[in-house]
């Protein structure tokens, strides 16, 4: 991976001349001056954000979805590189496979900068906050990268699998660049984890919409599912659900096409109309709700309503244009995008529960029907895996999670086994030419 010194001056330069940011403009601020101010690691650590946001706000999640459909979904649209994620033959060159290695690893360096920078902040608690801030955007965009670009994690082995690169200096500098190759998956999860546990000791209770303590929990918790790691999945989950005051919103409308902070966002990626937009709108809805075009590209196919046996408020979650069934969860082009939701917490702790043969918080029946409910669907009796399963498909659906479930689950997708080459990113080729360190994703040429 070679990090593109153009993408990191560029920012450095447009922070520094951005009036908002309340620093004197001026066209020779260089980095070393700009890392003089304790007040830009905010800066630095907002521009992290920013540049996740603008990849796990919907695009990235949505070519996911795609990739793991079988039926469940109807593309009418006619950009190539995701259609090639429906057929499941991605290529190298795939501007959404190119776009979210290149983004995480800008953010990646933008977070190096502000760890290796804290000695510039003499406050202990404004220091412990920008470390911990940092050490979660890096841990969560590990974590994506790894789930993304290297065959699935599979629990009881040594998963030494190319993984993605480990980088920990911040570039500033031409002759700072390095060359890395691949670090194993295993090491690239325990990093993540790492980071991740260390923001949980760091950052706050509360922390307004950027991440705070439980947001890293949940994370946590997230990260030890796909590992199955059950025991520790349910005890992050029941952190956030007993002690982060988030709760489930009220019906399923109010947990999505929210323009400020919802009840049951633990992290939701804020979108204004100065600021970007809603990237799963920008694909998934008609164009009078915002959307790329008049009836969508992306419509909801008969087979997913097999999914649902009775009434259920998720199972009418749609509207119709013209023909095409468009989910309701992508209404509003410029609300938030939530990525961790209480929802997927209860989720979470009642498979943690259930196959641990514990009832941590509540019993895993108990759990699903409190999700069910909020849905008007029936309670379930006689839970099984299976029913939790379904439950998680039925919820999470449309939010770029079915992918991950397949291959933690070990379900093939559309006929083909989960740990296919063909279900894995390719490394892009711009990345390959650059820095002959990286080793390429098997099934794509060397």
């Amino acid at each position: 991976m070679k990090i593109n010194p153009v993408y990191i001056f560029l920012f450095l330069f447009l922070l520094a001349c951005n009036d908002n940011l309340d620093l004197e403009p001026t066209d020779s601020l260089t980095p070393d001056e700009l890392l003089s101010d304790p007040a830009n690691l905010d800066k630095l650590l907002l521009g992290a954000y920013a540049y996740a946001d603008d990849e796990l706000a919907g695009g990235f999640q949505t070519a996911t979805e795609l990739l793991a459909d079988e039926g469940n979904l109807a593309y009418q649209g006619i950009i190539t590189p995701l259609q090639a994620f429906q057929r499941k033959e991605i290529n190298v060159d795939n501007s959404f496979v190119y776009e979210f290695w290149s983004t995480a690893y800008i953010a990646i360096n933008l977070c190096n900068i502000v760890l290796e920078s804290l000695d510039l902040e003499e406050d202990p608690v404004k220091r412990a906050f920008f470390e911990g801030e940092a050490k979660f955007l890096r841990g969560l965009l590990y974590f994506e990268l790894a789930r993304n670009y290297a065959l699935p994690y599979e629990p009881g082995d040594r998963n030494t699998q190319p993984g993605v690169p480990l980088v920990f200096n911040g570039v500033t500098d031409l002759s700072e660049l390095e060359f890395p190759g691949r670090n194993p998956l295993e090491e690239v999860y325990t990093q993540a984890i790492s980071d991740l546990q260390d923001a949980y000791e760091l950052l706050p209770s509360k922390n307004g919409f950027r991440a705070d303590r439980y947001t890293a929990r949940a994370l946590l918790a997230r990260v030890y599912l796909q590992q199955a790691n059950f025991e520790s999945a349910r005890d992050a989950a029941h952190d956030v659900l007993v002690n982060s005051e988030h709760e489930l919103a009220p019906n399923l409308a109010a947990a999505f096409n929210n323009e400020s902070a919802g009840v049951e966002d633990i992290l939701a990626w804020q979108v204004t109309p100065q600021d970007g937009y809603n990237g799963f709108n920008f694909f998934w809805a008609s164009s009078d709700f915002g959307g790329l075009a008049p009836s969508g590209i992306l419509a909801v196919a008969d087979p997913f309503l097999d999914l649902f046996s009775g009434p259920d408020d998720r199972a009418s979650f749609f509207y119709e244009k013209t023909g095409n069934r468009l989910s309701a969860k992508w209404q509003a082009l410029f609300a938030n995008v939530p990525y961790i939701r209480v929802a997927e917490m209860h989720l979470i702790r009642s498979e943690g529960n259930f196959r641990e043969g514990t009832s941590l918080g509540l019993p895993p029946e108990e759990e699903i029907n409190i999700l069910r409910a909020r849905s008007n669907a029936a309670p379930l009796s006689a839970l099984t895996l299976q029913d939790i399963v379904d439950e998680r498909r039925r919820e999470l659906a449309f939010e770029g999670h079915r992918i991950h479930d397949a291959k933690r689950l070990k379900e093939d997708i559309d006929g083909i086994p989960y740990n296919a080459d063909r279900l894995v990113m390719p490394i892009p080729q711009s990345e390959i030419d650059a820095n002959p360190n990286l080793e390429q994703n098997p099934g794509y040429g060397n």
